[in-house]
């Protein structure tokens, strides 16, 4: 698998976490959710959390970790500049 469809697999892993933390904010906030289901109601958005961290937090650290190497690549191939003072 190349970097490119690492990268964008991961951003679908990110937006799937985030879909699952905001499902998980509706069914709180929910009142026909939570007259019918009490505990299970509360167990369910607990998972829906949980699993939306998961997927959103690992994938986030590991899209840090490549763009800092892309940047670092980036500076390296960069021409450096002489800022030369005539005095």
């Amino acid at each position: 698998m190349t970097e490119q469809k690492t990268i964008q697999v991961l951003k679908v892993f990110i937006i799937l976490g985030i879909c699952l933390i905001l499902a998980r904010h509706y069914l709180l906030t929910s009142d026909i959710f939570g007259e019918q289901n009490s505990i299970r109601g509360i167990m369910i958005s607990a998972i829906c959390i949980a699993v939306g961290v998961l997927f959103s937090l690992p994938t986030k650290i590991y899209l840090t970790i490549i763009l800092m190497k892309l940047e670092t690549e980036h500076q390296t191939h960069a021409p450096t500049s002489k800022h030369a003072t005539d005095e």
